[in-house]
């Protein structure tokens, strides 16, 4: 059976169980027994590592209450996980001593719960679970592809505002960016790890042995507030085989006093796409510079990243059109990128990428910090031929980058590529939403005279209607003569013959 199959024979016993109520319920708790499954597996490797004890007690060991099919079930097994394997697990993320393996399975079962009423039906939702074979890496490919689906699903049950990524939009600006073994990557708003697995790919890709395998493990970061997607982002590394996720569930924005970073807490790469549309709760802005103080999600991090960043360290961001023209607040923020920072690049996007979870235009950003800006390219990115918008079912994809990554090295202006010089900018008042000059601009012609041609059409339009009305109404009154309806005439004589 695949694992596909699998995953939606899952999601269809956990829909007759009383406990597990919509989609996000489902998945968070689909999500806490895969892990300590993952979990499970990944120890058969860390039991190689000298001297190592599993933080887990024996009993709740996933190999040891859940590997056999014949095992606990019905209430025996409801009174096994509410009772002592939640509490237990839970305990791990405060437990003195713990090493960080046992504070991350701690922290997501601190966040974690157990939905489901039924231990009748919970068995079969395991014995499922173990039809997945975690040490077949084939397997664990195909899995990563449904846990994506699974991302997707949770986004589409409306789970407080997060949007999922497309996966070809995180392909392309880790493709650009371009992280290096040995740097630093962070995602302040990691959300379920989109980014960070896609720059752990990138850099395994450069790794020569097992060292750099583990120095690349070493190298992601990520921060993320919300407990749900905190759990799957964990969850999402590990299925890629990263066995110590540096991954906090935190409010970056207010996790440390904006003044207190210092040159040994900048990152060499972030990658983000943060929270936008969104406002932060009174206060977060008062750790920010008073210049830049704003309820703002998506600008308050704009000023994070440049902050956190090193010199020469490159960045590349998500942001909404509203983040390019704002003005007041939003003028201070673009003035110090462009000051601070050189941004290079701005890909904007069309409408619907991020349908159907919004239909704001979003734009890419591409910087790199420790000189200032003096142009900025612009790519405007083209809707395929073959359709208006995308959707769910037919989304951006990553072939469709092709046209940027042809131009990203020569940068020559095109049909889709224009430049703007700094002093433009500056001569705009720092509104960076500049619309492609090689378009052609829709002659809309003088509204005055619009407006007089558009009144002689309508009396136009009224004269006809009256001329129509006038001359049905003549018709209506005009006598009818036997002769005009000689079929009719003729039925009637026929008819009194036969009478005769």
């Amino acid at each position: 059976m695949s694992i596909s199959t699998i995953v939606k024979s899952i999601q269809d016993i956990m829909r007759q169980d009383a406990g597990v109520d919509g989609d996000a319920q489902r998945i968070s708790q689909m999500v806490w027994m895969m892990f300590l499954k993952l979990f499970d597996a990944a120890e058969d490797d860390f039991e190689w590592e000298p001297d190592y004890v599993s933080p887990i007690a024996e009993p709740l060991r996933w190999r040891n209450w859940a590997a056999d099919d014949e095992g606990m079930t019905g209430d025996e097994l409801m009174e096994f996980v509410d009772a002592r394997l939640f509490p237990e697990l839970k305990g791990l993320a405060t437990r003195e001593g713990i090493d960080r393996r046992g504070q991350i399975v701690g922290e997501i079962f601190a966040d974690s719960y157990n939905y489901m009423k039924s231990g009748t039906l919970m068995r079969q939702v395991i014995n499922k679970l173990d039809e997945i074979d975690f040490h077949d890496q084939k397997e664990r490919h195909l899995f990563n592809d449904i846990y994506e689906k699974i991302l997707r699903d949770l986004q589409s049950a409306g789970n407080a505002g997060e949007y999922y990524t497309p996966r070809a939009v995180t392909q392309f600006m880790v493709d650009m960016v371009d992280p290096q073994l040995g740097q630093t990557v962070l995602d302040p708003a990691c959300g379920t790890g989109g980014f960070l697995v896609c720059a752990l790919e990138h850099m395994k890709a450069q790794a020569k042995d097992a060292d750099d395998l583990a120095v690349v493990e070493q190298s992601l970061m990520g921060v993320e507030k919300k407990p749900l997607p905190h759990v799957l982002c964990l969850t999402n590394l590990f299925a890629h085989g990263v066995s110590v996720p540096d991954v906090v569930r935190d409010n970056a924005l207010t996790r440390r006093p904006y003044r207190s970073y210092e040159k040994k807490d900048r990152v060499d790469v972030v990658l983000t796409n943060p929270p936008f549309g969104g406002k932060e709760e009174p206060g977060v802005e008062s750790g920010f510079p008073k210049t830049f103080q704003t309820k703002e999600t998506a600008d308050l991090f704009l000023v994070l990243i440049i902050k956190l960043l090193k010199k020469g360290g490159r960045a590349a961001i998500v942001l909404p059109d509203g983040s390019l023209f704002g003005e007041g607040v939003k003028t201070r923020i673009k003035e110090k990128l462009l000051r601070d920072c050189n941004l290079h690049t701005i890909v904007r996007l069309p409408n619907g990428v991020f349908a159907p979870y919004t239909g704001i235009k979003t734009n890419l950003l591409f910087f790199e910090k420790g000189q200032p800006t003096e142009a900025i390219w612009y790519f405007e990115h083209p809707m395929p031929s073959d359709r208006k918008a995308y959707s769910m079912t037919r989304p951006l994809t990553i072939d469709e980058f092709d046209l940027e990554k042809a131009w990203w090295e020569t940068r020559e202006e095109n049909e889709y590529a224009w430049r703007v010089p700094i002093e433009e900018i500056e001569r705009r008042g720092y509104n960076l939403d500049i619309k492609n000059p090689h378009e052609e601009e829709v002659q809309n012609g003088d509204p005055v005279k619009l407006l007089a041609r558009y009144e002689a059409e309508m009396d136009a339009v009224q004269t006809l209607r009256t001329a129509l009305r006038d001359a049905l109404a003549a018709a209506l009154t005009q006598p009818v003569s036997a002769d005009s309806h000689p079929r009719h005439g003729t039925a009637q004589l026929e008819t009194a013959d036969t009478n005769e």
